[in-house]
């Protein structure tokens, strides 16, 4: 997170609180901010409540343009690219000669570890993050199990 530049490291850090994926991050608009909003992911077009604590709220305030909260370098009537924030993560990990393939949407899985940790409900996971088959949820939030029995 560190080696991230800011505006990045802002949208990783709403998708590790939010579990969204980065698209849908990055596609927040400014006059939508609230503490708890109702969002429309882009993959599957559900919808979806989130909330933001005060403190991320007023840091994603403070940089908001003045129509996306993470606005494109250039043009601000567009939302920074998903590309852009991936090639940031890319060079980060290699900076810090990080051994996992690690991208964007890690950062969702590892809310998946985390929610799963807290409750121990793979039901609730997988309803949070709005999957179909809890197949998938199953990879999302056992991951870190995975990784570390590939290891061992």
């Amino acid at each position: 997170m560190a080696a991230l530049m800011p505006a990045n490291r802002l949208a990783v850090k709403v998708s590790l609180h939010t579990g969204l994926r980065i698209g849908d991050v990055l596609a927040l608009k400014t006059a939508q901010l609230a503490p708890r909003m109702t969002i429309t992911e882009a993959k599957t077009g559900k919808r979806r409540r989130i909330g933001l604590p005060a403190a991320l709220l007023d840091e994603l305030r403070a940089q908001a343009g003045s129509v996306y909260v993470f606005p494109h370098r250039t043009d601000e009537s567009k939302h920074r690219s998903r590309s852009a924030v991936w090639k940031d993560v890319k060079r980060a990990a290699k900076a810090f000669r990080l051994p996992q393939n690690v991208a964007p949407h890690s950062f969702r899985k590892l809310y998946a570890v985390e929610l799963y940790k807290k409750y121990g409900d793979i039901e609730r996971v997988r309803r949070v993050l709005n999957h179909d088959e809890v197949a998938t949820t199953i990879i999302y939030a056992l991951a870190d199990r995975l990784v570390t029995q590939k290891k061992g």
